[in-house]
């Protein structure tokens, strides 16, 4: 691929060679090799389009480095379903491209199937949340399950709004209106409507959208968008970092979008869970050294909606040596175990938190001398429940918490050799 490549992306939808624009028929007419998946080749007449045609191979995105190079020199013209930046090829064509030769490619927008659905529905699509599925967990779709939202979801085949169904059903959310939108902007185009309790319809059309209003069953455990979860939604024994404590942590540990968590001492996997569940692009690795813990944090993780959320089985400091670099750490066991802190903090890069919490006075020393040398904040984290006491009410103490935090500072050292290499 060191010559020159031109390639045009272009959207096309269920009503095909009619639906698109002239300019986007240019591009097909005039291409030497149109690329596809085989339904969108079917839809260009033999007539107006004589290139070669060849259809995407499965799976897709390792094959195409070498489908661009064996054409290289000659007109391609890629086709997508809808608008090929949403969800589609014209993200894997430019990361395969990079960022030098990105110029060369050209994409033509068709209207995209949530565009349609919205039409359809009469919904605004700046108030839609959409979720895709596509080689993607099921479980992904509990993240946003909210009473009241509406939310659009990208199927990955016939069978997918049966198993959508399923999932509402086993979550408590049975009651949630499911219409399922197919061929959108074809003539075959048809809506099928039902609620996920009473879900008819083993397979459909391949080509849908699913439109949920969420509506939570009775009784269903209610869980916010915010860190702090009820201890409930956890499958537990007894390792949980608790509601309150958790809030506060997650509020130290501050994640943004698409930053990676170290959850030392994973546990049931609450904090690593629930900063997955800030934004959808937050990425988690939990290193727990029991594998029957482990395996439940696992199940913790696709029950809240985090099914990405990844788990080692490892001892620390040992399992951490081939994990990618975090933005920020969290360890919630295990401080006593020589090397793990500083291990920790090598591994951190300037910018990036470490908090550690701890109830015992041994692990609260260690803290308080990190503190010292390092700075940040040391704080004592109490929490009381009101409890019957007789006929009367009292509150009863859990243990109080240590916790520190701190932001990594670059070292002079690191700081003297940049201005070095900007020089």
């Amino acid at each position: 691929m060191n010559g020159a490549i031109a390639i045009s992306v272009v959207g096309i939808g269920a009503d095909g060679w009619d639906g698109l624009p002239e300019t986007s028929r240019r591009v097909l007419r005039a291409a030497e090799v149109l690329l596809g998946a085989p339904r969108q080749l079917d839809l260009l007449p033999a007539a107006e389009c004589p290139g070669e045609r060849i259809a995407w191979p499965s799976p897709l995105r390792p094959a195409v480095p070498g489908l661009l190079a064996a054409h290289e020199g000659r007109t391609l013209a890629v086709l997508a379903s809808g608008d090929p930046s949403f969800y589609g090829i014209g993200r894997t064509l430019t990361e395969t491209l990079g960022a030098d030769r990105r110029a060369a490619l050209r994409v033509h927008p068709h209207p995209s199937s949530v565009s349609y659905a919205c039409a359809r529905l009469g919904w605004p699509l700046e108030a839609v949340e959409t979720v895709s599925l596509v080689a993607r967990p099921l479980a992904a779709l509990s993240a946003a399950l909210h009473p009241g939202r509406r939310l659009l979801v990208l199927g990955e085949g016939p069978g997918t709004p049966a198993e959508v169904a399923a999932l509402l059903r086993r979550t408590g959310w049975g009651a949630t209106r499911v219409r399922v939108l197919e061929q959108l902007g074809g003539p075959a185009e048809r809506i099928l409507d039902a609620t996920a309790a009473d879900w008819p319809y083993e397979r459909t059309d391949a080509l849908h959208v699913l439109a949920l209003d969420c509506v939570r069953d009775p009784g269903t455990l209610r869980l916010g968008a915010t860190p702090g979860l009820p201890d409930e939604a956890y499958e537990h024994d007894g390792q949980l970092t608790k509601r309150y404590v958790r809030a506060a942590t997650l509020a130290a540990l501050a994640p943004a979008p698409g930053e990676l968590l170290w959850d030392i001492g994973g546990g049931s996997g609450s904090i690593g869970i629930e900063w997955m569940r800030t934004h959808r692009s937050c990425r988690a690795i939990a290193v727990e050294k029991d594998p029957e813990r482990a395996a439940r944090i696992g199940r913790n993780a696709d029950a809240l909606g985090v099914p990405g959320l990844r788990v080692v089985t490892a001892r620390a400091p040992e399992g951490l040596a081939a994990l990618p670099t975090p933005d920020a750490v969290f360890i919630g066991g295990g401080l006593t175990v020589p090397g793990l802190l500083d291990a920790c903090w090598e591994a951190l890069p300037a910018g990036g938190r470490l908090v550690a919490n701890t109830v015992t006075l041994e692990s609260e020393a260690l803290l308080a001398d990190r503190y010292r040398r390092h700075g940040g904040e040391l704080v004592r984290l109490a929490v009381a429940a009101a409890v019957p006491v007789g006929g009367f009410t009292g509150w009863r103490q859990a243990m109080p918490v240590t916790q520190w935090s701190v932001t990594k500072e670059a070292t002079k050292e690191a700081t003297k050799e940049a201005q070095e290499e900007e020089a």
